[in-house]
């Protein structure tokens, strides 16, 4: 893990009448005495309906937070590389006077380094130009004031200033700077350059497992990984048009689907409805599920011709990404590959 890679309530206010002094509740002797029963009901009634109407302004603010949430759920994110969390990258993890900036993931020097989100290659250089972070290191931004950050980089695959797609393969995992063995450091700022947030929360929030799961691709999505639910879908018998956008006709299909096979029904595809949809595809193999195949193959950088036939080329290809990723070489798309591809 990284050695170094680090970045350094309020009481509630008392109501006040017109008079500026404190507001207290009316008692029920007042109350009969002053005002009488029928005051008293206006009174309730009164408090009641502001009661009820805090309650549906909490409902709606809790609905549109979970209507955000849902929607950034969108395809447009990717896990950046594939390991295991070490004991101590966590973010947060206390780095002397400091914190760790970023979360650990571990693997063999050569892995697979991939662009978590699509965006401009800002940063290529000994610890991205950020204070406390040490080893070869790049930084995307992504637009929106958001940013990621990879470190401990053994080798750079895209070039400074470069336009990288979610997914595609940028960098290889190494031990370059002050850590203790190889794994990528990564980091996601949001607000400006420098503004970290916990990545694991962050991807999560964007449908991607950083610690290797299923990813969760929500209605309203777009992009290749829609593409891919779309191929999978038509080769379940559910004709679709493969054109990326994960709406109201790919929906219902997908709820329709996930009906016959006793799931829930609410057209998220995560880690329940994925493993019932992929297919166990080696060479040989043909039709829409290897058109699906080779469009996740593309998105990691494979650059095949997506002709729906499972030849020598696609069967190179899987191993390739298999190996660069330390998943069993052996060309054979089960789901370990498949939940690889698509996280």
């Amino acid at each position: 893990m990284c050695r170094s890679c680090a970045t350094t309530a309020v009481p509630a206010e008392t109501p006040l009448d017109e008079e500026g002094g404190p507001v207290h509740g009316l008692s029920r002797r007042a109350l009969l005495a002053g005002l009488g029963l029928g005051a008293l009901a206006v009174n309730l009634s009164t408090g009641a309906s502001t009661a009820v109407a805090a309650e549906a302004e909490a409902a709606a603010s809790a609905a549109a937070e979970a209507a955000a949430a849902a929607a950034a759920k969108n395809g447009a994110w990717a896990n950046p590389a594939l390991g295991r969390f070490p004991a101590g990258g966590h973010y947060g993890a206390p780095r002397g006077g400091a914190s760790h900036a970023g979360q650990d993931v571990s693997n063999s020097t050569g892995t697979a380094v991939h662009a978590a989100a699509a965006g401009t290659v800002v940063r290529r250089s000994w610890g991205g130009g950020l204070p406390g972070r040490t080893g070869n290191a790049l930084v995307i931004a992504h637009g929106g004031n958001q940013y990621t950050y990879y470190g401990h980089l053994s080798a750079y695959r895209v070039a400074l200033n470069a336009t990288v797609t979610a997914g595609q393969r940028i960098a290889d995992m190494g031990a370059t700077g002050n850590v203790t063995g190889p794994h990528l450091h990564f980091e996601t700022h949001t607000g400006s350059l420098g503004s970290t947030v916990n990545p694991v929360g962050f991807l999560a929030a964007r449908g991607v497992d950083l610690s290797g799961g299923w990813s969760r691709i929500d209605p309203g999505a777009s992009g290749a990984t829609v593409v891919v639910i779309q191929r999978l879908m038509t080769r379940r018998g559910h004709t679709l048009v493969a054109d990326g956008q994960y709406g109201s006709v790919s929906v219902a299909a997908v709820k329709r689907f996930q009906s016959s096979k006793g799931l829930v029904a609410d057209g998220q595809v995560g880690p329940a409805t994925w493993p019932s949809l992929v297919y166990t595809l080696r060479q040989g193999s043909s039709g829409a599920h290897v058109r699906a195949l080779q469009t996740a193959l593309n998105k990691r950088s494979a650059r095949l011709a997506v002709d729906g036939g499972f030849g020598s080329v696609t069967t190179s290809a899987v191993r390739a990404y298999q190996s660069a990723n330390r998943l069993v070489a052996d060309g054979e798309a089960g789901p370990v590959t498949w939940r690889a591809l698509t996280g």
